[in-house]
């Protein structure tokens, strides 16, 4: 396989880009095939659940598999999180929801040899478009809701669709979120297989396997957030169809604590709560926030632009949203990759109601500015503040009682992405609990 991927390798490096972009897909696709033929087709012989989506995907597919998992099937799962085979779990390290063809069919040929029945498989429109999906026999497929993102990279919203639904054109069976704007699109996939829904309200024309009226109401959920009684009915829904009982599926996931990065609180020992979520969306973080308010006197919010070079049209959303919900914000540094990271923050910062701008003073931090806003707070402080960890440092600083210090764009991730892909080994719960201890010594 080494071979494979070095002489691969050595052709994109010899092969004129705008040749070796015109022939991209058949590149890919020859990747996906090869993959699938090394590992022997692994797929054939398991039940895979791919799961795709805006957001959710990492926790419902932590769902389905301590749900299965508890109704005495053999599991193996793939997410942002964990490489899961049956009863072992490694961390994912790689900073990709959805691997490379080589790495998932490699993947999946180990679920077969360790005997697993089922497969939960993060699918991502990129690895979609890149067919990392090509050659996986999949079983069912589970839509958790769609909003914008990667606009740039799939020229359009339209578009960034259309490659999600390449996942229900080859999955027998598939579980759709009747509340989301994009149901009936999904729902006319030019397929038609067996098509199930989740929702709150209902949709006339389908079967309803899950309804929002039917969520326990005696489940004690742990993970806070109104968008995860949702990713819990996307997971009831599919358990259902399998036949394990509602009952099995309750009590599985009220043993999940928390995941992650994933609305995860840290302990702190203060009087102030911080929590650490992956949000990077607009759209997310909303969610985030919108939660988050009722619980707090006051967000002290730190937040970034997930990604260098990526969908920048989010950038200026994010401090409309962050302004409508934080009383202190702090942009800072998340990936950055070959781009320049303070005019990431530049940008995001045109967002702000206010027109003025703040001017630097030295690499790491711009002084505070106050910008009027149509919120509840008739001021909002923000500042710019490069360095992640002094961010996060100085976010601790400021919280009072009853406040609480909101990260976000990160969550559990293992690497800040530098230029030319450089990694810093990171964790933001990890700086949470260092600075911290400085802060209390």
């Amino acid at each position: 396989m080494n071979f494979i991927n070095n002489l691969l390798n050595l052709g994109r490096k010899i092969i004129p880009r705008p040749i070796f972009r015109a022939f991209q897909p058949a590149y890919h696709w020859v990747l996906a095939f090869l993959g699938a033929v090394i590992y022997g087709f692994p797929s054939r012989r398991l039940k895979v659940v791919g799961v795709t989506g805006t957001s959710g995907k990492t926790t419902t597919v932590e769902f389905l598999q301590t749900i299965f998992r508890a109704a005495g099937f053999k599991t193996a799962s793939l997410s942002g999180l964990y490489f899961r085979i049956l009863d072992k779990t490694e961390p994912n390290m790689l900073k990709m929801t959805m691997p490379g063809r080589f790495q998932i069919q490699k993947f999946l040929g180990k679920a077969k040899n360790a005997g697993s029945e089922y497969v939960f498989l993060e699918v991502t429109s990129e690895g979609i478009k890149q067919y990392r999906h090509k050659f996986i026999k999949f079983y069912a497929a589970i839509l958790t809701n769609l909003s914008p993102e990667h606009i740039e990279s799939h020229k359009g919203f339209e578009n960034y669709r259309k490659a999600k639904s390449e996942l229900f054109k080859i999955a027998p069976i598939h579980i759709l979120n009747g509340d989301d704007d994009n149901f009936d699109f999904f729902y006319k996939v030019p397929v038609h297989p067996p098509k199930f829904c989740f929702a709150k309200l209902g949709r006339a024309r389908q079967k309803i396997v899950y309804k929002m009226s039917e969520y326990p109401a005696d489940l004690n959920l742990k993970l806070k957030g109104e968008f995860n009684k949702y990713n819990v009915l996307a997971a009831f829904a599919f358990a259902r169809l399998e036949a394990v009982d509602d009952a099995v599926s309750k009590k599985a996931i009220e043993k999940i604590e928390s995941l992650p990065g994933r609305m995860e609180f840290i302990e702190t020992g203060e009087n102030f709560k911080v929590l650490v979520d992956y949000a990077f969306l607009p759209q997310t973080l909303q969610k985030v926030y919108q939660t988050l308010e009722v619980l707090s006197s006051r967000l002290i919010c730190v937040l970034g632009a997930a990604g260098g070079g990526r969908d920048k049209w989010k950038r200026p959303e994010l401090a409309k949203v962050a302004e409508k919900y934080c009383r202190e914000i702090i942009l800072t540094n998340e990936d950055p990759y070959d781009e320049n990271p303070l005019s990431i923050l530049e940008e995001i910062e045109s967002g702000f109601s206010s027109n003025s701008k703040s001017q630097i003073t030295n690499s790491k931090q711009i002084p505070n500015h106050k910008s009027q806003i149509p919120n509840k707070f008739q001021i909002v402080n923000y500042k710019k503040i490069l360095d992640r960890r002094e961010a996060i440092r100085e976010a601790l600083k400021s919280a009072a009682a009853g406040d609480t210090v909101v990260i976000t764009g990160k969550g559990a991730e293992p690497w800040i992405i530098g230029p030319n892909n450089t990694k810093i080994p990171w964790d933001d719960r990890k700086v949470v609990r260092e600075e911290l201890e400085k802060l209390n010594l």
